[in-house]
C-alpha cells in the first residue's frame, strides 16, 4: 500500500489524514514548493512589520491616530491572525492608543457572521476579551464613498470609516476570481456593502470573464476594481501572509496595501504553483486551507490538462460545514442568493466522490446536484468504490490542498 499524508482539520486540531493506494496504481503527489517551507520565526515577523513596503511603520502611523480599525479575514481563510497580532498591537500601545479605541472587524463579504468560538480561533482568547469585535453587516451601516473609474458604486463598513488608522490582516492565496487574494480584497468584498459586492460579482466579472480565474492576475477585470476601491478606502497598511501545509506563516508582506501586495503575489506565484500531471484516471483533491469552500477543489481538478474523464475525489472534512454565502449558495430547494445558479448534471465521463466525516444534504450545491455525487464517510469506503471501478492499473494525481494551489 502506498501512503500519502494530507493536511486536515485546520481549525479543529490540525491533525493530518493518511490515505493509501494499491501498489499497482501509479500515484503522483502534486505538491507546490511553498507547502514544505518552514514557519516564519517571531523575530522575522517582527522585522517584516517594522520594515514596511512603501509606507510608514505602524508606530509612525499611530502617532496621530485616535481610533483604530483592524480588519481581518474570516474562517474561510487559513491566516493565523493571532500569530501576527502581538507585532501589530504592540506598536499601537507604544504610541499611546487606548485599548478601547481599537476595534476588530472580520472581512465577511457576504459570508455568515463569525461566532465567539470562531473569533477565539482567529484572534486568540485574550484579544477577544480585551478588544471590541464587530461582525460586518453588508446590508446595513455601510457608507457611500463614490464610484470607481468604471462606475462601481463603493459602499464600505461604517465603523471602519470612522477610524483614522485602518489596518488589514490577511493572506495571499490563489483565488477563483481575482487570481490571487490578499491586498485590497480585505475591503472588496471583505467589508463592502451589498450593492458593491453584487455589482462586482455580476456586472464587473461579465465585462471580461476570461481574465478571471485561479492564478490569473494580470489584466484581471475584478482585481482592477479591488485596486480602485483600495485607493478610495483610506486603508493605511496591510499585512499579508503566505502559508504552508500546516497553516503556518512562511512569508509576511507588510506595508502600503497595493505595494506590498505586488511583492507578495510575485512570491505567491512560486509558492503555490503546481505542476500538471497528464493523463490521470483519478484526481484526489483535498480541501484544507479553505475547507469550507470545497467547490474550489472541483475547479482545480477540472483545470488539470487533459483530464476529461475519470473520477474526482474531494476530501473535505468540515465540522462547521460549508460556508453560508448569502450571494452564492442555495436557500431553498430551487433558489438561492442572487448569484446562485443550480448546478447542472455532471458529464457522463466524470464521477465525483465527496469524502467527509461531516456530511449534510445541502453541501454539494456549489459542486453538482446532490443525486449526481457519491458521498462517503471514510477512506476505506472511498477506496472500495475506486478499486471497483479500477480493478487493474490506474494513474492517480493527489492534490494536497486544492483550495490553495493553482496549475502553472
Amino acid at each position: 500500500m502506498q501512503e500519502v499524508t494530507l493536511p486536515n482539520m485546520l481549525w479543529f486540531g490540525n491533525v493530518p489524514r493518511v490515505i493509501g493506494f494499491p501498489d499497482r496504481w501509479k500515484v503522483d503527489l502534486l505538491e507546490p514548493p511553498g507547502f514544505s517551507k518552514p514557519a516564519l520565526s517571531h523575530s522575522a515577523m517582527e522585522e517584516a512589520i517594522a520594515r514596511p513596503i512603501g509606507s510608514p511603520t505602524i508606530h509612525e502611523l499611530a502617532a496621530e491616530a485616535h481610533e483604530v480599525a483592524i480588519v481581518f479575514d474570516d474562517m474561510t481563510r487559513p491566516t493565523p491572525v493571532a500569530d501576527v497580532l502581538p507585532f501589530v498591537l504592540g506598536p499601537l500601545t507604544e504610541a499611546g492608543v487606548p485599548d478601547e479605541n481599537i476595534r476588530f472587524i472580520p472581512a465577511l463579504g457576504m459570508h455568515g457572521a463569525m461566532t465567539n468560538m470562531d473569533l477565539r480561533k482567529k484572534l486568540g482568547d485574550e484579544v477577544v476579551r480585551k478588544y471590541a469585535v464587530f461582525n460586518h453587516n453588508p446590508y446595513e451601516n455601510c457608507e457611500y464613498l463614490g464610484e470607481t473609474g468604471s462606475g462601481l458604486p463603493v459602499y464600505l463598513n461604517r465603523e471602519f470609516l470612522t477610524c483614522d488608522l485602518r489596518i488589514g490582516i490577511g493572506c495571499i492565496t490563489p483565488h477563483v476570481r481575482v487570481g490571487f487574494g490578499g491586498g485590497g480584497k480585505i475591503l472588496l468584498p471583505g467589508i463592502a456593502g451589498v450593492d458593491t459586492i453584487k455589482t462586482w460579482h455580476k456586472e464587473v466579472m461579465m465585462r471580461a470573464p476570461a481574465t478571471t480565474g485561479l492564478g490569473k492576475f494580470e489584466n484581471n477585470v475584478m482585481h482592477r476594481e479591488v485596486v480602485d476601491v483600495t485607493r478610495l478606502s483610506g486603508l493605511n497598511l496591510k499585512v499579508d501572509a503566505l502559508v504552508n501545509d500546516r497553516g503556518q506563516i512562511t512569508d509576511l508582506f507588510v506595508g502600503d496595501p497595493l505595494e506590498e501586495h505586488k511583492v507578495g503575489v510575485e512570491e505567491a506565484r512560486r509558492h503555490y504553483a503546481t505542476r500538471q500531471s497528464v493523463g490521470s484516471d483519478i484526481m484526489v483533491v483535498n480541501a484544507y486551507g479553505k475547507y469550507s469552500e470545497m467547490f474550489i477543489c472541483l475547479i482545480m481538478a477540472l483545470g488539470a490538462r487533459e483530464f476529461k474523464k475519470g473520477t474526482i475525489v474531494i476530501v473535505a472534512d468540515a465540522p462547521d460545514g460549508q460556508i453560508c454565502h448569502y450571494l452564492m449558495r442555495s436557500f431553498g430547494k430551487e433558489y438561492g442568493g442572487e448569484c446562485y445558479r443550480p448546478r447542472g448534471p455532471l458529464p457522463d465521463s466524470l464521477k465525483v466522490i465527496i469524502m467527509t466525516e461531516y456530511p449534510d444534504k445541502t453541501m454539494t450545491d456549489w459542486v453538482a446536484p446532490a443525486h449526481a455525487v457519491t458521498v462517503t464517510g471514510d477512506w476505506e469506503e472511498t477506496l472500495t468504490l475506486l478499486e471497483a471501478d479500477y480493478p487493474g492499473e490506474a494513474s492517480v494525481a493527489v492534490i494536497p490542498d486544492g483550495t490553495m494551489q493553482y496549475f502553472r
